[in-house]
């Protein structure tokens, strides 16, 4: 999953498109490059960014996902929001899949927008909110208390009729580097939930407190991180870098191949 950020203020400098022009240029080459699916934003959610209306949004957002649907008719697009409203403009304009930071928790017409709409959904976990999240998440067991987290938006979610989610832990979004570490190990224990497994890691600070490096220079430990997240069971990872990340997914492929001399 290529990210497309529509913001001029997301953490990864370099991933800021701006115009729906560099949009579609930047979708192009991430679809050259092995992308299976997009992910634009138009919200930036890193640690104590600035909330941004939702006319805002869409006015990012809008212009790219109507020529990205254009041109590139074959690729899946998801669009990251956390609002219903765009969620039904994202959907009438072609979106495929909805990636909620939030879990329904800063929008309550959420998980019923989702569920008339039928679409699948990224389901993440985040302490706290994108201003407060890394102010001092604290948690006595971070994988069980995300478990028991999933396992409650997921009754929610399969009472209105929504049963097409993919789990994305949420590193970086309330963690600390040790919490992102001890998920990281233990992601193969959300296989219990038997769906799809979203990580999520590419540049993040995870990797740059551990190396004490910056996004900018954070390529190769991604890569590492993207190799140990499909190890423990990650189906998707959502990557700056999509040449470099479809590299890493086919030497996977090729580790736990059966082969046939």
């Amino acid at each position: 999953m290529g990210i497309i950020n529509l913001t001029p203020d997301s953490f990864h400098a370099a991933s800021r498109q701006t115009t729906a022009q560099s949009a579609l240029a930047q979708a192009q080459k991430m679809v050259a490059d092995g992308a299976d699916m997009l992910d634009l934003g138009a919200c930036s959610t890193r640690p104590g960014a600035p909330l941004i209306s939702t006319k805002e949004e869409w006015q990012r957002l809008g212009p790219a996902l109507t020529s990205i649907r254009k041109n590139l008719p074959n690729v899946v697009v998801s669009v990251d929001t956390f609002r219903s409203e765009i969620v039904k403009n994202a959907v009438a304009e072609g979106a495929q899949i909805i990636n909620d930071i939030s879990a329904g928790s800063l929008d309550t017409k959420l998980f019923e927008t989702i569920a008339e709409l039928n679409v699948p959904y990224i389901l993440m976990h985040m302490q706290g909110t994108p201003q407060t999240m890394q102010q001092n998440p604290t948690y006595i067991n971070v994988v069980a208390e995300v478990m028991t987290f999933f396992s409650e938006k997921l009754a929610l979610l399969r009472a209105l009729g929504v049963n097409d989610v993919v789990l994305d832990p949420g590193f970086g979004f309330g963690k600390n580097l040790q919490h992102n570490f001890e998920l990281l190990d233990q992601l193969s224990d959300f296989k219990l939930f038997e769906l799809p497994i979203l990580a999520g890691v590419s540049r993040k600070s995870m990797i740059n407190k551990a190396l004490g490096t910056s996004p900018e220079n954070a390529l190769n430990g991604t890569t590492a991180l993207h190799a140990f997240a499909l190890e423990r069971g990650a189906n998707i990872l959502r990557v700056h870098d999509v040449a470099e990340a479809k590299q890493v997914v086919t030497l996977h492929h090729h580790l736990h191949a059966t082969w046939n001399p």
